[in-house]
């Protein structure tokens, strides 16, 4: 067999070209193997699981970031008979902060945006808690997930309180998407200053200004 130095200029050139074609078409196919999805990377609960599903991918900037306006029309606008049960067994109604600015987050421990905004509720709370500001977690991770919630507390230092929303509560939020985290922020009147679906940088900026909104409201 001739060297390959020993076959004409233009066969060796040929010879290269057909070399560097095959590299670049195995080098393509390993990268579409790897980018393929796999379940781990799923963003809705385990099959056969009827918790809420996370908000991943992130919903549209309307939804995510939408004012009372454009929320389900069976979600909150009011403080009105929304109530839930503390961890400590407490009943409370969202009309008891009445003359407080409220924050309902609706969380659940599995849920990764959940997780990136539990540092930005625990920042909010320690710099307007004087102010009137109260910030309340309520848990809809289900039976399987509340056993997890003081774990949970522990390892991210959650200072506000945590509870569970009735289940009447629970279907008005959950109407019209079952997405987590869904934050909501109540002025001092009872009324729905925002609500978020999702949790990003921007929606953590737009619930700075909702909060500072909802602080100056008489």
């Amino acid at each position: 067999m001739r060297s390959f130095m020993a076959l004409p200029c233009q066969h060796r050139r040929l010879f290269i070209t057909l070399l560097a074609i095959s590299v670049v078409a195995f080098a393509t196919a390993c990268n579409s193997n790897n980018s393929t999805p796999t379940d781990s990377m799923t963003t809705d609960t385990p099959h056969g699981s009827t918790l809420p599903r996370t908000a991943l991918p992130m919903p549209p900037v309307a939804a995510a970031h939408g004012a009372s306006s454009s929320g389900p029309a069976d979600a909150p606008r009011s403080t009105g008979a929304q109530s839930w049960t503390m961890l400590d067994g407490r009943r409370m109604r969202a009309s008891d902060y009445k003359g407080k600015v409220l924050v309902l987050d609706f969380w659940a421990t599995y849920c990764p945006p959940c997780r990136e905004e539990v540092p930005h509720l625990i920042a909010l709370q320690k710099r307007y808690g004087a102010q009137g500001l109260n910030v309340v977690g309520l848990n809809v991770g289900g039976d399987e997930d509340r056993p997890k919630v003081p774990g949970f507390v522990q390892q991210f230092g959650i200072s506000y309180p945590l509870g569970y929303p009735d289940d009447e509560f629970a279907s008005a939020i959950f109407s019209q998407t079952d997405a987590i985290p869904q934050t909501y922020v109540f002025d001092r009147n009872g009324r729905l200053v925002k609500r978020f679906v999702g949790f990003d940088p921007a929606a953590a900026t737009a619930l700075d200004n909702a909060v500072q909104t909802a602080l100056a409201t008489n």
